[in-house]
């Protein structure tokens, strides 16, 4: 019963957690945030050494963690003479000194932090999918909610802005569920790697087709694939499943990049399709 328990939530947390940063990724990728991924996984990394020290819940501490740099990043990069990847190259930095600093503060022996930095999905419990799984359903019910508003705010952000469109409170959500979506992926992936799943399936998507329902499709099944082929890679080579999950990710954006009609000589060159 233990070992059908155990493979029911490794397998729903490669599920779920494909699902959830491929999906939000895609508004990443298509509004050129793509570095918000890492800022934040690596936020999220700090947030959980931080908990580990004070003896906190990690997970929890690393949603309060990404939460305020989501909330900092926001009026950092509304401001026009700070450019919006320079200041995640700001919040990069910090998050990532502050890792490396709580890391030598942890007391004993440091395994419970690395294990937030390279991720091992194979210890996941019932919590940890509650908590993707809700994760996913927020970003579900952000993109229903607001699909024709992020498609006119990625196509064209001053006609969004004329439009009346709440461009502020969208982008600032897309930081929050971002943050949301790499926090409760962390213990899977980690810290380390977890921003491969936001980019990688959303690029290789982005290589098939220009139209947003196909993008956000096909960066859904591209994040299944590279959690469920990760975490096949991992039972075999009996290895933590963040890396297999990432190279993975890796392995489908090669694939599609090869095989991509852009990539034709008759194929013409389209701007983001508003439907």
């Amino acid at each position: 019963m233990e070992l059908y328990s155990f493979m029911v939530y490794s397998w729903t947390a490669a599920i779920l957690t494909g699902l959830a940063c491929s999906l939000i990724g895609v508004i990443v990728v298509t509004m050129g945030l793509s570095f918000i991924g890492v800022c934040m996984s690596h936020a999220a990394f700090a947030g959980a050494l931080l908990g580990i020290i004070l003896h906190i819940n990690p997970v929890v501490c690393s949603f309060i963690f990404c939460f305020v740099v989501a909330g900092i990043l926001g009026p950092i990069s509304d401001r026009s003479e700070i450019k919006t990847d320079t200041s995640l190259g700001i919040m990069f930095s910090s998050s990532l000194g502050l890792s490396f600093l709580f890391l030598p503060m942890i007391p004993g022996s440091k395994s419970e932090g690395l294990r937030f930095l390279w991720g091992n999905i194979l210890t996941v419990s019932h919590n940890d999918i509650l908590i993707v799984g809700i994760v996913c359903l927020l970003v579900l019910g952000f993109i229903i909610a607001f699909f024709k508003e992020i498609q006119i705010l990625i196509f064209n952000r001053t006609l969004a802005l004329a439009s009346g469109i709440p461009a502020k409170i969208i982008y600032y959500t897309v930081l929050f569920l971002s943050g949301a979506a790499i926090t409760a992926s962390i213990k899977a992936v980690g810290g380390l790697l977890v921003f491969a799943l936001i980019i990688n399936p959303a690029a290789a998507a982005y290589q098939l087709t220009y139209d947003m329902k196909k993008l956000f499709l096909f960066s859904s099944i591209f994040g299944i694939l590279s959690g469920c082929a990760g975490l096949l890679i991992a039972f075999w080579l009996n290895i933590p499943a963040g890396a297999p999950i990432a190279l993975s990710s890796v392995a489908i954006f090669i694939i599609s990049t090869i095989f991509s009609p852009k990539r034709r000589p008759c194929a013409k060159p389209q701007t983001r399709i508003l439907q």
